[in-house]
């Protein structure tokens, strides 16, 4: 499994997942689409318990809560979550099988050049080098 993907389904929510007791006063998942904030929140629920009890890893997610962009945090969370996995092969199933439907959803880009759409596309959308439209 590769645990970026995970950290990318996480990230943009981890905010209102972290906060869940308040993220309906707080407008937990505005600016992402509904369907990444329902894959992360199912992730989230059989990886809290773990995550909660290891101060590192709590950490972690508090860090790329504040700051969802950043490399360095979300580096941080994936080592973290890592390790966590590797001692729970159930879990690792169980999340495997959870990232496996939310790639399918669409609400992730996993691959390189990949491309995500959170709502309406027009016109084009371009991942190659060199790549040039001609009309």
């Amino acid at each position: 499994m590769d645990i970026s993907i995970l950290v990318s389904v996480l990230a943009p929510c981890l905010s209102g997942l972290l906060g869940a007791v308040n993220a309906a006063a707080t407008g937990f998942g505005e600016g992402v689409g509904a369907d990444l904030v329902e894959h992360a929140k199912r992730l989230w629920a059989k990886l809290r318990p773990r995550v909660e009890a290891k101060p590192a890893a709590l950490e972690a997610a508090q860090d790329v809560a504040q700051r969802p962009d950043d490399d360095r945090a979300r580096g941080a969370l994936e080592l973290q979550l890592e390790k966590i996995l590797a001692d729970d092969p159930e879990l690792t199933r169980e999340i495997e099988s959870l990232l496996r439907d939310a790639v399918a959803a669409g609400v992730v880009a996993a691959g390189e050049r990949s491309v995500a759409v959170g709502g309406n596309v027009s016109g084009v959308i371009i991942t190659g080098d060199n790549a040039a439209i001609r009309e």
